[in-house]
Parts: structure tokens; C-alpha cells; sequence
């Protein structure tokens, strides 16, 4: 796990200093001309704050830093689940004269809509975390979300063997069925814990990654099962974290596997309070930072440097075309390693260890 890590801050030091060499360039040339980049501006929409905190805690901080460095200006906005508001704020951006337009949508269909916009504007569009099917942007940047959902799923499947328990069913509770992620998420674990020999024996998606919509589906799911699964692959930590709080109110948490992704504060006090098994660490700041680096030679006009960045491609389903991208690798993050995240400077310390339980914890798995 620990190599899994260096090898991504590997990635992320490469990154940083392309970001650099391109803040050196937006200084004035010798010959007494400004680089295209301080010339240039890139629109960000961002899709909400609830489905989970990254995107305003996360992803705003860390873009807005690497677009500061390279000495770009950048709008970033959030749609807060709002389609119209994601396309009005796209409107206002392309009115606007953005020369990049990077954008994570609600769903395929209003993200498309806002991609012929910005193209038919002749601005380059980045697809960031999830791919718009059917959209056309020139350029994904995410992780490699079938990846991640194998992670998930064999983080599952760990912490039940471990356990001592090798055979059993498992309650699945996907993301939303309009993001593109939910799907390659559930690819990825369904399969892994299907190999595995366990039982799917629900498997609900959450409109819109609604936490209180998850906990009623949950409820439903546990009343009509009666409790008998012995672990819920949760998509992501704010899934999961409505999962426990069913488990907590019937004096079971802790006692079925719970998985998440994210890494949040809340699903990492999770791990240490041993209520959930496993989340997915995906570097937000490598994330960020590919992204910037893309947007920052597409403002410069340097359409090859970018092609040479996004040596990777994914298939749209819906076109079956081949979308240039950049894919990270997330990482499993368990109790004895969250160090790890913190280290890689995603949170610390004081915010995970705020109770007295939870200072005991981080005592116990070196949480510094």
C-alpha cells in the first residue's frame, strides 16, 4: 500500500513541477511578449456539495492552488445538484471567454448539452472525474474508476476473510444510476466479490448519492432481509456512513463489513472505530493537479503537450469512441494505514481525532 503511495506522489511531483515550468512561462518572454497562458482563463463547474465533501473541502482547494501556480486564472463555481444552475453557470463561463471549460457533471445528458455549447464556442472541454457519455470532451481526467471499485470490493472481501467468515451474502448500494462512476464502481467490486464466492443478494442504486435516500433504501433493504448479509458494499463513504447509522440504532455496527471510498473525515473515523472495513483513497491533489496541467497547455495552445499527458484513453459506451485521459490509481485505505492519507496531506490529525473515543483509536493505529 505504502509503495501504491509513492508511486502516485511520483506522479504528483511530475505534475508539480510541469505546474511550475508552466507559472515560470507566464512571466513575460524576452522578447517582450506575455506567454498565451497569463493570457488564458478555465471555467470550472463543480457538481454539488452533498453527494459527497470532496468536491467543495477537496477538489476546489486543490484546483484553485494548481491553477495559482501555474498563474492561470481560474473560475471555479458549483452547481450545488442543480442541472439548470450546471448550465446556466456554463453559459455565463462561455459568455464569458473561457479558453478551457473543465467540468464534472450531474448527469451525461445536461453535461453533453453544455459540451456542444463550449464546443461549438471552440472551447476545449475536460471531462474531470466523470466521464460525459455521448459529450465528446476532449480530455477525461480520474481515476481508474473500475479500479477503484475492485478495490472497494476486495476490501470487502479482506476484512470478511479476516474475519473468518468465507461465505455469506452481501447487500451492494451503488452511486447514483446517472453517473457514469456508479457504474464502473459496481463493475469492479460486483465481479470481485462474486469471484469470491459470496452471495449478492440486494443490489439498490441511490439517486443523485443521496445520503437519507440510502439510509430509507437501506432500512427497506435490512428490514426485508432481516439482517442476515454479512457485509454492504457501500460506493462511497457517505453511502456507508447512512449504512451504519442503521446498523448503530439496531446495536450492529461493527458486526457486518461496511465499505466506502473518498477517504472523508467522517469514513476514516469510521475505519478507526471499526464501523466500516475499508474506504478508497484517490489523491484529490494528483487529480487536481493533472487537470490543471492539461487546461494549462490547452490555454498555451500546446495541443500535443497535451495529447503526450493523456497517454491513456477510455471508451465512451454510448459512441464508442476513445477519450484521450489521464487515469490515477486509488489506493485501499484500512485502519492501520490511514496515516497514509494524512501524510499525503489530504487532512490531519485534529480533524479525524475529535472525540475521546476516536483520540483512543488514533493512539491505538498511530494517527499523528
Amino acid at each position: 500500500m505504502r509503495r501504491q503511495l509513492l508511486a502516485a506522489l511520483a506522479i504528483g511531483s511530475a505534475v508539480v513541477l510541469s505546474l511550475s515550468a508552466c507559472g515560470e512561462d507566464s512571466s513575460s518572454n524576452d522578447d517582450g511578449g506575455t506567454d498565451p497562458a497569463a493570457e488564458g482563463k478555465v471555467g470550472v463547474i463543480l457538481p454539488d456539495a452533498a453527494s459527497s465533501p470532496r468536491w467543495e473541502n477537496a477538489d476546489r482547494p486543490a484546483l484553485a492552488e494548481a491553477f495559482e501556480k501555474a498563474g492561470v486564472e481560474a473560475d471555479i463555481q458549483n452547481a450545488g445538484g442543480d442541472k439548470t444552475k450546471f448550465q446556466t453557470i456554463a453559459d455565463g463561463m462561455i459568455s464569458s471567454g473561457v479558453t478551457v471549460l473543465l467540468i464534472t457533471n450531474l448527469d451525461s445528458d445536461s453535461g453533453a448539452a453544455v459540451i456542444k455549447k463550449a464546443t461549438d464556442a471552440g472551447i476545449p472541454v475536460i471531462d474531470y472525474d466523470r466521464l460525459t457519455l455521448g459529450g465528446g470532451a476532449q480530455y477525461y481526467v480520474s481515476l481508474d474508476n473500475v479500479r477503484v471499485g475492485q478495490t472497494i470490493g476486495e476490501g470487502l472481501v479482506k476484512c470478511l476473510q479476516d474475519a473468518g467468515t468465507t461465505s455469506g451474502d452481501v447487500v451492494e448500494l451503488n452511486g447514483s444510476p446517472t453517473d457514469n462512476n456508479a457504474t464502473l464502481f459496481k463493475e469492479g467490486y460486483d465481479k470481485v466479490i462474486r469471484d469470491a464466492g459470496y452471495n449478492v443478494v440486494a443490489d439498490q442504486d441511490v439517486p443523485d448519492w443521496d445520503a437519507q435516500r440510502a439510509g430509507v433504501l437501506f432500512e427497506q433493504i435490512d428490514t426485508e432481509l432481516k439482517g442476515k448479509f454479512v457485509g454492504v458494499a457501500a460506493a462511497n463513504d457517505t453511502l456507508g456512513g447512512a449504512v451504519i447509522a442503521r446498523l448503530e440504532s439496531s446495536g450492529r455496527a461493527g458486526s457486518v463489513a461496511v465499505t466506502g471510498q473518498d477517504a472523508s473525515d467522517a469514513g476514516l473515523q469510521q475505519l478507526l472505530l471499526g464501523n466500516q472495513c475499508v474506504t478508497v483513497y484517490k489523491s484529490i491533489k494528483l487529480e487536481a493537479g493533472a487537470a490543471a496541467d492539461l487546461a494549462v497547455k490547452l490555454i498555451k495552445g500546446d495541443t500535443a503537450g497535451a495529447d503526450a499527458s493523456a497517454s491513456g484513453s477510455v471508451t465512451d459506451t454510448k459512441t464508442n469512441a476513445a477519450v484521450k485521459s489521464v487515469l490515477l490509481e486509488p489506493q485501499a485505505i484500512y485502519a492501520d494505514n490511514v496515516q497514509d492519507v494524512i501524510d499525503d496531506g489530504a487532512t490531519t490529525a485534529e480533524k479525524i481525532c475529535t472525540t475521546a473515543e476516536l483520540k483512543k483509536a488514533c493512539e491505538k493505529y498511530g494517527v499523528q
